[in-house]
């Protein structure tokens, strides 16, 4: 075989894999949104790799909390919010007070993604442009109009297949441009393994991150939409091997990718003193060290990450809604369409009020865990139920897995609750 050939046919193998990645494209695209990649640039460039623990113990317990509820959505047919209305005691007030807490995390997260994502569009214009630098506000605003009007009009017209391949396109786009750019700039090998030692930054806004990088890294959404997507991908009972295997592959790639972020931010601006308070600064992570080729290069991986959490975060309420009134989402109902173009005029709050997208997203990230203790007793609760799993048996390492995200969820929405009450 020819050397082009062989390069051909290596080409088509990685497309194949890529598209042939199932549910887990859905959770890369909930959890590293701009919301991860802005928590993990303002974490590198303030605290080096202090908290690369917290992002490993948010991956492991993420991927069990997939692989928990895909295994009940397959076994027992039934989606998360529904199975808590009809099998808990007090499931329906359950069910309401999840869809409220993880629809208002979604939407503050959107308002503060379309801002970030705007924002970005605008500084690549600023650059070739001179004078656009005079109508910023009015730029970014009509920019986040144009995004948000062409996601709603995707969205009417999407299947379940047409946003999983729009979203690997743009998950797999983000993950080669981060990783391209840690080839620009690395932190210290000692300083990656002093951030596995568990330690929380004693300094004002150290609390506040810890919270935001579990509400973005253990999403709520990512789990109480898994059985609704296996469902999506025509994944059956006999699939529970391929479900497994979906999850563990989804939270390693979670946390290559945020780590890969958080370690490029660090390596530029951690060493040089330097901090992120701007969207700007985020661009201008790498510019010292490769020019503006590399900035053009971050920026597209930060686009790209935000364009991929618009979809889902649209999708969670009308996604959650269905799931609790009957297990199956239908993108053509007149409650589909009335319930994202809500969310499309809220996510315009942001942009309009000329309100700065860092700070509105780190705040965002850390009401997304207030929810998460409830999520995981839920499916511990369900798992653990031999009415309802019958002969399947939730096995102890599962179990333990799950008691300890329980313990873990509950310690970082303590820890929010003080961060909050210190930045109010």
């Amino acid at each position: 075989m020819s050397e082009s050939k062989q390069k051909i046919s290596l080409l088509k193998k990685i497309i194949a894999l890529v598209l042939s990645f199932g549910p887990g494209i859905f959770a890369i695209g909930y959890t590293i949104g701009t919301g991860s990649v802005t928590s993990m640039i303002v974490a590198g460039s303030k605290f080096n790799m202090q908290l690369l623990w917290v992002l490993l113990l948010s991956c492991i317990f993420s991927g069990i909390l997939m692989f928990a509820y895909g295994n009940f959505g397959l076994i027992t047919g039934e989606t998360a919010l529904f199975a808590f209305k009809k099998h808990l005691k007090y499931g329906k007030a359950l069910a309401i007070l999840i869809i409220v807490g993880v629809t208002f995390g979604q939407w503050n997260s959107l308002m503060g993604i379309l801002g970030i994502s705007a924002n970005i569009i605008f500084e690549i214009l600023a650059v070739n442009f001179d004078g656009l630098s005079a109508f910023k506000y009015e730029t970014v605003l009509i920019t986040a109009i144009i995004i948000i009007v062409t996601f709603y009009l995707l969205m009417l017209v999407g299947k379940y297949t047409f946003f999983e391949k729009i979203l690997v396109i743009f998950v797999t786009l983000m993950g080669f441009s981060f990783v391209l750019s840690l080839c620009f700039v690395q932190p210290l090998p000692l300083d990656v393994v002093k951030g596995l030692i568990p330690t929380i930054p004693d300094v004002p806004g150290g609390k506040m991150l810890v919270a935001a990088f579990v509400g973005t890294t253990m999403a709520s959404a990512t789990f109480l939409s898994r059985p609704l997507f296996v469902k999506g991908k025509g994944w059956t009972i006999k699939n529970l091997d391929q479900q497994r295997k979906d999850s563990i592959t989804a939270a390693i790639l979670i946390f290559i990718i945020s780590g890969t972020i958080m370690a490029v931010a660090a390596g530029a601006l951690y060493y040089q003193g330097k901090e992120v308070t701007q969207v700007l600064d985020m661009a201008n992570t790498l510019e010292p060290v490769a020019g503006k080729w590399a900035v053009t290069i971050f920026f597209f991986g930060a686009l790209s990450a935000g364009l991929s959490s618009i979809f889902p975060c649209l999708l969670i309420a009308p996604l959650l809604l269905a799931d609790y009134q009957s297990g199956e989402l239908d993108t053509s109902s007149k409650q589909f369409r009335i319930i994202t173009a809500i969310a499309c005029v809220v996510a315009l709050i942001g942009p309009a009020f000329g309100a700065n997208p860092i700070e509105i997203q780190i705040l965002s990230q850390v009401f997304n865990v207030f929810v998460l203790p409830l999520v995981v007793l839920g499916i511990i609760i369900m798992v653990n139920s031999k009415k309802i799993m019958k002969e399947y048996k939730t096995g102890i390492p599962v179990n333990i897995g799950l008691f300890c995200a329980l313990f873990f969820s509950c310690a970082i929405s303590y820890n929010g609750i003080i961060a909050l009450t210190e930045y109010f």
